[in-house]
């Protein structure tokens, strides 16, 4: 087993790993026990009670984060025509159709979010399908951007907008919210705005316990457990 380091055994004495902590606990750890010297990313793991590999309970969708991810989002977009300049102004990093899709093809993903209008997902399924489909990075009705509301679209995501999705194997979403540099409200707002969005989002098939973990952690932290039962 390999030796943790100085740095992640003065973690361990700070969180109790079989404990379960209300969010505002939650938070404060996780700011206290971050010592790096960058800004670690915060990651919010959610387990749900559902069976993720049943169409009906394969949760998707999108949520606007009030205070945003921290992140500079780049953004591609598959337009044509008056909706390809509208993307121009609305400040997309990258704009185009079929020279997009090639050079992606081609190897290139140096960009966080795809927006595409729903007449050319034709030509960008088949070629890009097994490449960005398992990056979640596909264009998706079902998170709101293959659309015709470019502008507005392109807007949210570079405001903070976050798609969540469940793992088809574990039932668990993982999500940003946010930098260890944000203040603790901030983090708190994101983080409940996530899981109200979980919660609204429970299938009807669903049984049982619906919210079954919850969990926050940086780049280089340790999981902070968060008693599940707050948020039903």
């Amino acid at each position: 087993m390999a030796k943790r380091g100085k740095r992640y055994r003065d973690m361990q004495q700070h969180v109790d790993r079989q404990n379960f902590y209300t969010v505002d606990e939650a938070v404060s750890l996780l700011k206290k026990t971050s010592t790096t010297k960058f800004d670690e990313t915060i990651d919010l793991a959610s387990r749900l009670g559902i069976d993720a590999r049943n169409a009906e309970q394969n949760i998707r969708g999108t949520v606007a984060l009030p205070h945003g991810t921290g992140k500079s989002v780049r953004v591609a977009v598959f337009a044509e025509g008056d909706k390809a300049r509208e993307a121009e102004e609305a400040g997309a990093d990258f704009v185009g159709t079929d020279d997009l899709v090639d050079k992606i093809a081609d190897g290139w993903l140096e960009f966080d979010a795809t927006i595409a209008t729903p007449d050319l997902m034709r030509s960008i399924m088949p070629k890009l399908g097994r490449i960005l489909g398992p990056r979640g990075l596909m264009p998706n009705p079902k998170a709101g951007t293959v659309t015709m509301d470019i502008a507005e679209t392109l807007q949210n995501i570079k405001a903070g907008q976050i798609e969540y999705r469940v793992e088809r194997d574990s039932g668990i979403v993982h999500v940003p919210i946010g930098k260890t540099s944000f203040e603790e409200v901030q983090i708190k707002d994101n983080l409940m705005t996530v899981m109200d969005a979980l919660v609204k989002a429970r299938p009807a098939a669903a049984k049982g316990r619906y919210i079954r973990s919850v969990a926050i952690s940086s780049t280089m932290g340790i999981g902070i457990r968060i008693d599940p039962q707050q948020f039903m």
